[in-house]
């Protein structure tokens, strides 16, 4: 089975910086984008950035500029990071792999997400 494994929340003061990790796992043959939301609570869940198996980056407009998606070489770990903080940006961020398994249909697989919390 394909696992995604979330890193790098933490508790860091507005302005600062983090960079989370998020590493997939398992029987996988193609990974086809890999995507960070987040959810704060009481409010929706946000597609905040997202990377194709081509490399094409796109991101939301309450991070753009702020927030840069990079990925290894072998495509398995995927970061974000996150530069010039808010109070705004603290959430659970999840990250979500649209992934083809070796032997089974491609799906999108979830990871359990790591807390970010922005202090002002």
């Amino acid at each position: 089975q394909v696992q995604l494994v979330e890193s790098g929340g933490d508790l860091v003061q507005a302005g600062g910086s983090l960079r989370l990790s998020c590493v997939a796992s398992g029987n996988i043959r193609i990974i086809n984008s890999m995507t960070w939301y987040r959810q704060a609570p009481g409010k929706e869940r946000e597609l905040v950035a997202s990377i194709s198996g081509g490399g094409s980056k796109t991101y939301s407009e309450s991070v753009k500029g702020r927030f840069t998606i990079s990925r290894t070489n072998g495509e398995t770990s995927t970061y974000l990071q996150m530069d010039r903080l808010k109070p705004d940006d603290t959430a659970r961020y999840l990250c979500a792999g649209d992934i083809t398994p070796i032997g089974a249909m491609r799906g999108v697989y979830w990871g359990l997400g790591t807390q970010v919390t922005v202090s002002s």
